[in-house]
């Protein structure tokens, strides 16, 4: 080696260094949804252990797009498409929103009723208003601002198919709530559902056709970024490419959060100690913080 590729490999290196050392944290979204909250503590514990140090914010869907925008957040791992299509896709048309990865596949996500009134007849969105007192005039959202609630809501004007219904807003667990109380009892409830969710184990649903021109069929959930990102923050962008979820991991670590009152880092860690092989994928090609093996580091600092 001569002295000048020496040098040009030592400047090299320093780079890298710098570079990894311009980005050791690194800012999460989670919208308050169980499934999101899972998947966010999962990276973020593995991120831990590689030495970053993680934040997570705990904002809406609209807030999120809004903040990765303006360089606030630099990851959420939520982007459920095509549902969020209209909320994300100015943001991706003028670039300052960037897809990562697909991290999930075979998602549903529209309005459920439970099968006892789908027995009855309630069998579409184009049912849902002959049930109106059944239902007490109401459909059952999840939090303000949710892009899900919008189209709800817009159905719910003056010549929509929900026309004099309230959709109540509140939250995942404010619906799942309601569901409860009404379930053993066979009472009326209809509400946004969506899988991967303990809740689809919980009660025999049904999923109503009819809304999918907004919620589309089965969808997709995307890891997105901020513009730039990838290049300030190779490695983590590395291991975020790598991510794969699936159904299975989701529903149960969520059903040890919703139905066992665990802590979602526990139920998270729990898991990933019983499937350690499953993160391994995650790490093909990703270092620490400091350039060692990303790996090792992992399974040691998770004590897999």
């Amino acid at each position: 080696m001569t002295h000048k590729t020496a040098l040009s490999t030592l400047a090299l290196i320093a780079a890298a260094g710098m570079a990894q050392a311009e980005c050791s944290k690194v800012t999460f979204s989670d919208v308050g949804w169980t499934d999101i909250t899972t998947t966010t503590s999962a990276t973020k514990q593995v991120l831990q252990a590689l030495g970053y140090e993680v934040d997570v914010k705990i904002v809406s869907v609209p807030v999120t797009f809004a903040s990765i925008d303006s360089g606030d957040i630099d990851v959420f791992l939520g982007n459920w498409m095509p549902a969020q299509a209209g909320a994300i896709g100015p943001y991706l048309d003028k670039g300052t929103i960037v897809t990562l990865n697909e991290n999930l596949v075979g998602t549903k996500y529209t309005l459920a009723v439970p099968k006892y009134l789908w027995d009855k007849g309630l069998q579409s969105y184009a049912d849902v208003a002959k049930f109106k007192d059944e239902l007490g005039g109401k459909i059952y959202g999840i939090e303000p601002g949710n892009e899900g609630n919008g189209y709800l809501i817009s159905l719910t004007e003056a010549g929509g198919l929900f026309e004099g219904f309230e959709v109540v807003e509140s939250s995942e667990q404010g619906m799942l709530a309601q569901v409860g109380r009404v379930y053993p009892n066979q009472g009326g409830v209809v509400f946004l559902g969506w899988e991967p969710h303990p809740m689809n184990s919980n009660y025999e649903l049904k999923y109503l056709p009819g809304g999918e021109d907004f919620f589309g069929g089965e969808g997709q959930v995307y890891t997105v970024a901020r513009q730039g990102f990838a290049d300030a923050c190779p490695n983590v962008a590395k291991m975020l490419t790598n991510q794969k979820f699936s159904l299975a991991m989701e529903n149960q670590i969520m059903g040890e959060i919703l139905d066992n009152g665990v802590e979602p880092d526990t139920a998270v860690l729990d898991w990933i100690k019983a499937n350690p092989d499953a993160i391994t994928p995650w790490l093909d090609g990703v270092t620490t913080v400091d350039g060692k093996d990303g790996l090792a580091a992992v399974k040691s600092g998770l004590g897999l």
